[in-house]
């Protein structure tokens, strides 16, 4: 199994979500960031006051998926929250040693 992180756009969420599903993806959870990369801050103008920006709001999406769907989730993802701009996201993949339900005490894949 691997955890996929997703920071994307919070526009992107419902599409990238929806992708998921459609291959049998449905257990996820998000948390609202904040941060800046490539194209770091800009000048704003707030009613009327301009000030520098220099961190962007992203959604984190956490989504463990079994080794066989792995290639298939990172490629939704990839098309559904690409815009082609900067500040799309990144995508990092990491392996898991062991997934356990508190609930019910299936471990690996039948836990999740």
């Amino acid at each position: 199994m691997k955890k996929i992180e997703a920071i994307i756009r919070p526009k992107m969420f419902n599409a990238v979500r929806d992708a998921l599903a459609t291959l049998g993806i449905m257990g996820l959870n998000t948390s609202d960031i904040t941060g800046y990369g490539r194209q770091k801050g800009h000048n704003a103008i707030y009613r009327g006051v301009q000030y520098y920006v220099d961190a962007h709001d992203y959604l984190k999406l956490e989504v463990v998926v079994p080794e066989g769907l792995i290639d298939d989730a990172l490629e939704a993802i990839q098309k559904t929250a690409r815009t082609g701009q900067l500040g799309d996201g990144k995508i990092f993949v990491s392996d898991l040693q062991q997934v356990i339900s508190i609930r019910t005490g299936e471990e690996d894949n039948s836990a999740v």
